[in-house]
């Protein structure tokens, strides 16, 4: 996994999830739940209700007893370096160049606040292109503004 630490639990899961075929939009199908956030629980960045860990954990054919670790508060982020996965440094290096002015356009059309990482949702969608295939990433989440006192 390039140099990210990622638990023995989403070693396990990742394995089985390859063994059984079973795709990230299969489980989206079976849990109920968007397949971003199913692969977010996998990694260990989101943490499942003990009916979501039991429906990811059948649709792979592992054990119920792993359940209370999918449903454990998960410690999030990657750590403090800067990622070196080829597709994860992209998404760093597209902040670094854009960053501001993503901020600059937010602030202008919302005014001063942020963009919330909880009342958030992401969705990835292949776009077909005869000049290559694009990637669309599309995140939304709740304008928060800061509070004055």
């Amino acid at each position: 996994m390039s140099g990210i630490e990622v638990p023995e639990i989403t070693k396990k899961l990742l394995a089985a999830k390859e063994a059984t075929g079973v795709s990230f939009a299969d489980l989206e199908a079976q849990v109920g739940r968007d397949e971003i956030w199913i692969a977010a629980v996998i990694y260990r960045q989101a943490s499942a209700s003990e009916e979501e860990a039991t429906k990811i954990l059948t649709a792979l054919g592992l054990s119920a007893d792993l359940a209370p670790e999918l449903m454990a508060y998960p410690a999030k982020g990657l750590g403090p370096l800067v990622p070196t996965d080829p597709l994860i440094y992209r998404f760093y290096e597209i902040m670094q160049v854009y960053g501001m002015p993503i901020k600059e356009v937010i602030h202008e059309k919302f005014g001063d606040g942020i963009m919330s990482a909880i009342d958030f949702t992401l969705d990835i969608e292949k776009e077909t292109d005869p000049k290559g295939d694009r990637v669309k990433v599309i995140m939304n989440g709740k304008f928060l503004p800061y509070k004055k006192w």
